[in-house]
């Protein structure tokens, strides 16, 4: 596989093109990792009663709904966010994986997986919080970690 670069400052907006003989996995892999890095730029809202809150992704231990709100937890807070979990799943970077009907976790802060016959607890770096992998999505969640670590 070759890469070119052209660099030109005529143009207005960055462009990526992949050009190939056929899509593959390969090639997936690349436009779905372009794609999300693009979307780690992307910066999100973060609510707190009335005060808004714009934090690091990064910082992100997991998202999940509770009485129809979606949460997000750091180590030490939680926040309210106004997206659905399908349009989170859409917008977050890579490090971010769908673990549950009802959660999203941030792969790059998971310290510890306990499987039992119906789901796995996740357990997170320097937090006590812990949320559980359904069975149906354990399999995705240890292929992801092993990719990313």
């Amino acid at each position: 596989m070759k890469v070119k670069l052209e660099i030109d400052a005529g143009i207005q907006d960055s462009e990526v093109i992949i050009r190939a003989p056929k899509y593959d996995a390969d090639i997936q892999q690349i436009q779905d990792l372009i794609q999300q890095q693009n979307a780690a730029k992307e910066s999100f809202e973060f609510y707190k009663g009335a005060t808004q809150y714009y934090l690091e992704i990064g910082s992100i231990m997991f998202f999940e709904t509770e009485d129809r709100q979606v949460l997000a937890h750091t180590a030490t807070d939680v926040y309210n966010v106004h997206l659905r979990l399908y349009e989170l799943e859409q917008r977050l970077p890579i490090e971010f994986i769908r673990v549950s009907k009802s959660a999203i976790v941030n792969v790059s802060k998971i310290l510890a997986l306990t499987k039992s016959l119906s789901n796995c607890l996740i357990q997170f770096e320097n937090s006590p919080k812990e949320i559980y992998a359904s069975r149906k999505y354990y399999r995705p969640l240890q292929d992801r970690l092993r990719k990313m670590r």
